[in-house]
């Protein structure tokens, strides 16, 4: 642990990677760390964060429920500051952490303090109410983005999201039959999760090298 954040990969990385985790799991869940040591294993730094919420649950406070999303906007932009990185920086996160990512992302971009976003299973919708979207900032991005989504993630499926408006700044990548954490199961897809995972890893990898300097 450094300065609050739990760091993967080497110092003097091209590109560092912040990840805010979704609305449940903490910055050392499973996916978290899984998604966090694929990307490592391949270059990138990458720097773990959790929103005060969470971190509360580790402490005598006990458990809090996640605020709205666009109130963690500031705790994300007071992460990045504390970072303080100088590398190039891309911004993103699992789930609620990538979706919070880029409500922020379009002003930190034009500010210059990020080069791209990338989220891990975005929350389109609610699971079970597809009417919901959560959407309407992405018909207009200008910042650089990746969403690595899973086919069958209950949380907007490939089926789904092909129908939605969306910025032509954002690049999908699809895993076959993974849902929110990116897991498939392997005796139907063939795939395993550390397959999704070096999958997950390497469009990233292409992604970034497209992002100016």
């Amino acid at each position: 642990m450094q300065n609050g954040f739990l760091i993967n990969g080497p110092d003097h990385a091209e590109f560092t990677v912040l990840l805010a985790h979704g609305a449940g799991g903490a910055m050392d869940s499973p996916s978290m760390t899984a998604a966090a040591e694929a990307l490592a294993a391949i270059g990138f730094r990458v720097a773990r964060f959790e929103f005060a919420y969470m971190a509360a649950r580790r402490t005598s406070e006990g458990r809090k429920p996640p605020p709205r999303a666009d109130k963690l906007i500031a705790e994300y932009g007071a992460a990045i500051e504390r970072l303080g990185v100088r590398s190039p920086l891309i911004i993103g996160g699992k789930s609620m952490g990538g979706r919070v990512a880029s409500m922020a992302a379009d002003d930190l971009f034009a500010k210059g303090k990020m080069a791209g976003l990338i989220c891990l299973g975005y929350p389109f919708h609610p699971p079970g109410k597809p009417e919901e979207l959560r959407t309407k900032h992405l018909e207009t991005l200008t910042t650089p983005a990746l969403i690595v989504q899973g086919t069958r993630d209950v949380f907007g499926t490939r089926h789904e999201v092909q129908s939605y408006k969306m910025s032509n700044k954002i690049e999908l990548v699809w895993l076959e039959d993974g849902d929110h954490d990116l897991t498939p199961r392997k005796k139907i897809s063939g795939f395993s999760l550390a397959d999704h995972l070096a999958s997950m890893a390497g469009a990233v990898k292409t992604w970034a090298s497209s992002l100016a300097p």
